[in-house]
């Protein structure tokens, strides 16, 4: 048994999905995933049905219906893993741009370091992306600094996806109130974890873009980023 559960959300990752299972599960601590899958038509949930086999003791997946959305699939795996009662959650993506080497880095820092929250940041010492074309780089960059000015919330990383909770944190923050499902669930998140005074901290990884598979980003998710953040300063104040 682990008292930690990474939950690995997919869509359309059968380049990546085989490789980040086996890589969580050669770290020295020992983690359990969850693989909540969209209905990827690409056979990533085969895979995984395939990989269960062999580690049924501590891989899982959920299995949705449509592509709903990031934050949906999180909300999925959140609940999941507070009904199985893990002590510590991660989110992770499955394409590699978050290093598994990192998992019991962000572990520790909740486990024996303090935090209620910690944040797999990319911008806490300086910018620490590889292989983004320039564009992306600032605009996430840009979009992190923009969310701490609106919001006051003491992060560098606000759009961070590498992220672990301790249970209380999501015990506390309703998910059912959870209003956004793409970039701005991720700020959201972390609005809420702060807002309820909860010890967040920043552990400085490097983030390294996919080279297998198709990003996900759109202009939408981005959008919704951009003035999601001022409904949730208005209703912060409120």
């Amino acid at each position: 048994m682990s008292d930690t559960l990474v939950i690995i959300p997919t869509y359309n990752e059968k380049e990546n999905i085989e490789a980040i299972i086996k890589t969580v599960f050669e770290q020295y601590k020992k983690f359990h995933i969850l693989v909540v899958d969209d209905n990827s038509p690409d056979g990533t949930a085969a895979i995984v049905d395939d990989l269960i086999l062999r580690y049924s003791d501590c891989l899982f997946i959920e299995k949705r219906e449509g592509k709903n959305g990031l934050g949906t699939a999180y909300i999925h795996g959140f609940k999941w893993a507070i009904e199985k009662k893990y002590d510590y959650i991660i989110e992770m993506d499955a394409d590699f741009s978050h290093n598994p080497a990192d998992l019991v880095r962000l572990y520790n820092a909740c486990e024996s370091e303090g935090a209620d929250v910690s944040i797999g940041s990319r911008y806490s010492k300086g910018v620490n992306v590889v292989n983004w074309p320039m564009k992306r780089v600032l605009l996430s960059y840009f979009a992190s600094k923009y969310v701490r000015f609106i919001t006051r919330i003491p992060i560098h990383d606000t759009t961070a996806g590498f992220v672990c909770y301790k249970r209380r944190v999501l015990e506390t923050i309703n998910l059912n109130n959870i209003r956004f499902i793409g970039y701005a669930f991720q700020i959201e998140m972390k609005f809420k974890a702060w807002k309820h005074n909860f010890n967040i901290k920043e552990v400085s990884v490097i983030f390294t873009d996919r080279t297998e598979g198709t990003s996900k980003m759109n202009e939408g998710i981005i959008y919704e980023a951009l003035f999601g953040v001022l409904k949730m300063r208005f209703k912060g104040l409120r």
